[in-house]
């Protein structure tokens, strides 16, 4: 996440990064837990309720060409153009929109040089961002079944959690909040770390399964603030659409993961429209996988770059997409 937010932010949605522009301390769960007014349970039993759904805009689906006058972004050999594509998948989405979805990916025809520039990567509010996200907002960002599909798509892709006799593993939820959407049974031991980076420290600190946290704000400094060949899994959730960094921010992605370690950008249609950056609220969905793909691309250093649609009820949920691949060995 630009920010550092994850499908837990504070603002009415979770795809907001939970970023905090003003530090990159790590802070253990130990010490969280003796600094949280007293409370030993760092959840404080609110991970468990039902939180509020947030009031997070739904940004409209516009043309697939962008607002800069680019060439149509989704260039597909089984499609004329990037309207009659889009219009193809969305006329009849229940069932094509996996195979749709699918397809970005499989010839994006990305340029030569990474298309996006200062003026693709603005927003409406360029405000400070850790003003912003200041507020802690323990609310959900996309609907219960949304978070539901995003952790049984986790569950089928993060490695086992380790047994007597395994080695560690490790986790990393880039613009985490206080809910990171994991399998219940992923949660931090001596063999299975998991640490979150966000914009705010008090949404980090009621995240029950992190083993520490970094507080940051990924729009102003990138990187990430681990060693390299660190995690066996980075994951972002709806929070990709806020980074104006994104290419630096996924080179540091590559960067911490150990060879052929996972990465995982999910992400909805729903966002804070003043935050996102214009290349996403001027496009659609399928242009979103698109562009998402297009970080890992102009990253370099991963291999098997694809796309999946996970939305578990097409046209009557939140949609949930997920762009994924792991580093080179």
């Amino acid at each position: 996440s630009a920010l550092a937010p994850s499908a837990s932010r504070k603002h009415p949605r979770s795809e907001m990064h939970a970023l905090s522009a003003t530090s990159s301390r790590v802070v253990s769960a130990a010490s969280r837990q003796t600094r949280s007014l007293g409370r030993v349970t760092r959840a404080s039993g609110q991970v468990g309720t039902k939180a509020p759904t947030s009031s997070s805009h739904k940004i409209p689906r516009r043309s697939v060409f962008l607002a800069s006058g680019m060439t149509p972004l989704l260039r597909l050999a089984t499609a004329s153009t990037a309207v009659t594509y889009a219009s193809s998948a969305t006329a009849k989405p229940a069932q094509n929109a996996q195979s749709e979805i699918s397809k970005v990916l499989l010839d994006p025809k990305y340029p030569d040089v990474f298309p996006f520039g200062e003026k693709e990567m603005q927003r409406y509010d360029e405000a400070a961002d850790d003003a912003f996200y200041a507020q802690p907002r323990f609310v959900k960002h996309i609907d219960d079944d949304a978070i539901g599909a995003l952790t049984k798509y986790y569950a089928t892709v993060f490695p086992a959690v380790p047994k007597e006799g395994d080695e560690k593993i490790a986790f990393l939820d880039v613009c985490s909040s206080w809910i990171s959407h994991y399998p219940s049974q992923y949660v931090a031991s001596d063999k299975l770390k998991i640490s979150g980076l966000g914009m705010n420290e008090d949404e980090l600190k009621k995240n029950p399964i992190l083993t520490d946290y970094a507080v940051r704000d990924l729009n102003i400094d990138a990187t990430l603030p681990y060693e390299d060949n660190t995690f066996d899994v980075v994951t972002n959730a709806v929070s990709v659409d806020y980074l104006t960094k994104p290419l630096e921010m996924m080179k540091e992605v590559q960067r911490v993961l150990k060879p052929g370690g996972l990465a995982v950008m999910s992400f909805s249609n729903r966002c804070f429209p003043t935050k996102a950056v214009s290349v996403w609220t001027s496009t659609g969905d399928l242009d979103h996988i698109w562009i998402v793909g297009s970080y890992f691309h102009f990253a370099g250093g991963f291999a098997g770059l694809a796309a999946t649609d996970i939305s578990p009820k097409p046209g009557k949920t939140d949609p949930m997409y997920v762009v994924f691949a792991r580093k080179e060995a």
